[in-house]
């Protein structure tokens, strides 16, 4: 009897905050959150003054977690910056593996993202990759420019600066933060080995 009138008790406060839930203050509406709201955030970038002061290219690795969705430039075995990241979402999965970098560039133009656009330039199809998209009739390929461009081998794979949804979202390589990119750029040199990790 004391467990039967136990659940009637919680029934009815349930039944109470649900409707004073749904009548709200009136003429407000229900706010729902949009599925972007929703996304987890991701923490932001830590940097470590004392160790990234110690940093140069000779002294540096970089590290790529995809499963936390983090980066780490370490100066030998300090993290001198630990920073979110988005990389290569289910179509383009970034590869785990061993790699160094192979070529910088402050400013590189994508071989495989960007526009499609007509004669006069106006695009006509925006943010393709070549991978999977073919050109309309007529069009030609603009390639988007990328920032702090650090290649990891030939096949297309690097960490440059990018867009960051809190998800993986790439076409295999890695986004770093706008503001996270050039520190790394600077610290790094071809030859800098980057450890990517599931």
């Amino acid at each position: 009897m004391r467990r039967s009138f136990v659940l009637g008790a919680v029934w009815v406060a349930c039944c109470v905050l649900c409707a004073q839930g749904a009548a709200g203050t009136e003429g407000e509406e229900a706010k729902l959150e949009s599925p972007a709201d929703m996304i987890r955030t991701q923490d932001p970038p830590k940097v470590v003054p004392r160790v990234l002061e110690q940093a140069n290219p000779e002294n540096t690795s970089v590290v790529v977690s995809i499963g936390r969705q983090r980066a780490y430039l370490f100066v030998g075995s300090e993290a001198a910056i630990d920073a979110p990241v988005s990389t290569g979402k289910r179509r383009g999965q970034t590869p785990a593996g061993r790699y160094t970098i192979t070529k910088k560039s402050a400013t590189y133009a994508s071989s495989r993202h960007g526009d499609f656009i007509d004669n006069a330039g106006h695009v006509v199809r925006s943010g393709i990759s070549t991978r999977i998209d073919a050109a309309p009739s007529g069009t030609v390929f603009r390639p988007d420019p990328v920032q702090y461009h650090m290649a990891l081998g030939d096949e297309g794979l690097a960490l440059h600066a990018g867009r960051l949804p809190g998800y993986p979202a790439s076409d295999t390589s890695v986004r770093l933060p706008v503001d996270i990119a050039p520190l790394i750029f600077q610290r790094v040199r071809e030859g800098t080995p980057v450890k990517i990790e599931e």
